[in-house]
């Protein structure tokens, strides 16, 4: 019946493509409006517009805005009637029907706080009640208005840009490479089983762990190895005697697996082919409706974006009296830096020759893959070091996804080797593993975000966002796609 009714709605608004901005809106106010977004297929209905968005030819930013406008809405009124109903949510129709929802939510938000206004947009059922919580529990408004406005920006592109390239790839024609749906039906398995993978193996490293408390036992027998396990403990009353087991692995896992990648791609001729077979699928794969996006998201790569990330975080950070995380986030801007540029002028691989005007720089490792890396996941692990062991996969997950369009782009755009993004992804998880290692000898008070933190992040996205605008003609010329 929903599917019939869907359909039916779907086909007007196709004839009637004038109401199709204010149904965008309409459709993402509902979808985030308490309650009525578990009754509406919202995520089914967005997913329907925008891809009759693509094909209809509204430009991406209109889509964008319009849904993003609907959705802010949704979540201040939700707000609004939160604070209206303090103390009586549980007895008021239609919230009344939901009480484990409601104590569900009201969980969720007395362990996140602010940030989960932003994570629970994406969280399943909850997600339209997170807003009503937050008025009742007495968030202040002007918090929840910057909490709710950032989330609105990476909400809109994860519920309409799917959709919106679907519509537009139908309107255009576009002929996928061999096999497409096949290495994409892989390739996304495999994604999930390293994310599973990985994150199995933080949890399973931590305090508390077998192998974490084998190890210690193993570490206090002698006086040289006790004393490096004391060092490097963190001093936080909260996390007293905790050792950063899980960075120093992946550090350690990560520079092995980079080294041997290295002699692979200097010494040998093996991974040659699979290199051109990869750029040649790649290349198959050019669309000028999927340019615009990747070309985005590899330019957001680039080195000023990441560098000025880099300085703004250090600067917060030694403005609030957090010296010692400030040295390790500018030591690991700068190792980074430094390792991409010596490793790309040591090992001399030459850029695939498939763009106009190609970086002048040597192939391995790809530096907007490593940077990226490094920003993404020190960020997790700094984030993630404030929650409780088993909450910390959150932070991880959530924060490394913009890692993989950064480095899908160098290979679709056709200026990377798949072992140079390899290799930056081992590379920043390197550095990464090493100065949260490092970081947790003076790890003594929690990190908490204040109004300059968040100040801060607003002056990235807008200094971003301009910078992408000013070089994009350029890069438009730049990564043009050779006949």
């Amino acid at each position: 019946m929903s599917e019939t009714w869907l359909n039916d709605v779907t086909s007007w608004v196709a004839t009637n493509p004038g109401w199709l901005a204010l149904i965008l809106a309409a459709t993402a106010f509902i979808e985030s409006l308490a309650i009525a977004g578990l009754i509406v297929p919202g995520v089914a209905m967005l997913f329907a517009f925008a891809a009759l968005a693509g094909k209809s030819g509204m430009p991406l930013s209109e889509a964008l805005i319009w849904a993003g406008a609907g959705a802010v809405a949704g979540d201040v009124l939700s707000f609004a009637i939160g604070r209206a109903l303090q103390g009586r949510i549980n007895t008021v129709w239609p919230l009344s029907r939901y009480p484990k929802l409601i104590a569900r939510g009201e969980s969720f938000f007395n362990t996140h706080g602010g940030k989960s206004v932003v994570i629970g947009r994406f969280v399943g059922p909850i997600r339209p009640i997170i807003p009503l919580i937050a008025g009742a529990l007495h968030m202040p408004w002007r918090r929840f208005l910057l909490f709710n406005l950032l989330s609105a920006v990476g909400w809109a592109l994860t519920y309409i840009l799917p959709g919106y390239l679907v519509g537009a790839a139908l309107a255009s024609g576009i002929k996928p490479p061999p096999h497409f749906y096949l290495i994409l039906t892989i390739s996304g398995i495999a994604l999930i089983g390293v994310y599973l993978i990985a994150l199995r193996a933080r949890l399973d490293l931590g305090q508390g762990s077998r192998l974490y408390s084998w190890l210690e036992s193993r570490m206090a027998k002698y006086d040289a190895t006790h004393r490096f396990w004391r060092l490097y403990t963190s001093a936080r009353p909260s996390h007293r005697g905790e050792f950063p087991l899980p960075s120093l692995m992946m550090a350690t896992t990560a520079l092995a697996l980079f080294l041997i990648l290295t002699q692979a791609v200097t010494f040998s001729s093996s991974l040659q082919l699979f290199n051109q077979q990869v750029t040649e699928w790649f290349s198959l794969l050019r669309q000028p409706i999927l340019d615009l996006p990747l070309l985005a998201f590899t330019l957001a790569g680039d080195p000023p974006v990441l560098v000025t990330a880099a300085i703004l975080t250090t600067t917060v950070l030694a403005l609030r009296g957090y010296y010692a995380a400030a040295l390790h986030v500018a030591a690991a801007a700068l190792l980074t830096a430094v390792s991409v540029w010596l490793l790309k002028a040591g090992i001399g691989i030459s850029r695939p020759d498939q763009v106009f005007n190609p970086p002048e720089s040597g192939a391995f490792p790809s530096g907007h893959t490593a940077g990226v890396t490094v920003l993404v996941t020190l960020a997790a692990s700094f984030i993630a070091g404030e929650n409780h062991q088993r909450q910390r996969w959150q932070s991880y997950v959530l924060l490394s996804l913009p890692l993989l369009p950064v480095a899908l782009s160098r290979l679709y755009l056709g200026v990377h080797w798949f072992t140079d993004v390899l290799g930056g992804f081992f590379l920043g998880l390197t550095v990464t593993g090493v100065i949260r290692a490092s970081y947790s000898r003076f790890d003594r008070v929690p990190l908490k975000p204040d109004i300059l933190s968040w100040a801060a992040l607003i002056i990235w996205l807008v200094f971003s966002t301009f910078y992408i605008s000013g070089h994009w003609e350029a890069a438009l010329i730049n990564y043009s796609a050779k006949a």
